[in-house]
């Protein structure tokens, strides 16, 4: 079976002095990009950007967290077998991706409820080009 890979991206925009919980932090809910199961696709794990350390003096502990404006990035593989490739037609075929987005936000002065924001993108697959190059213009 073959399979073509791409990556997707969630861009993240926190207003000013909100942060969110980076994956590993201890006795806070991370936020976490969790993609819905589909058969022609496999979802690799999410890959987060380099998390900030912040310092809370009240309780004198440092987290991993992320604030202003970053991306998760989510790769998958795309089938692309023979059985796959028919499925798809002479215009290529939509394919909706949905996950969701699970989080805690928090301020200066207060965490709020850990929430669940659904997220989806929309691919587009063509089947592949079997045309060959003309003759003048092919690799020699």
């Amino acid at each position: 079976m073959v399979w073509v890979r791409i990556t997707l991206a969630a861009e993240v925009r926190l207003p000013p002095d909100v942060h969110v919980y980076a994956p590993g932090a201890q006795g806070y809910k991370p936020i976490k990009l969790v993609m819905d199961a589909m058969p022609e696709m496999e979802f690799k794990p999410a890959t987060y950007p380099q998390s900030k350390t912040l310092y809370l003096p009240v309780i004198n502990e440092r987290v991993p967290v992320f604030d202003g404006i970053f991306r998760i990035s989510q790769d998958l593989k795309v089938n692309s077998g023979s059985q796959f490739a028919a499925s798809l037609g002479e215009n290529g075929k939509i394919f909706t991706i949905t996950a969701k987005l699970e989080y805690q936000a928090c301020d200066k002065t207060e965490c709020y409820r850990p929430v669940s924001v659904p997220v989806k993108w929309q691919l587009q697959v063509f089947p592949q080009d079997r045309t060959r190059a003309p003759v003048d213009i092919r690799h020699k």
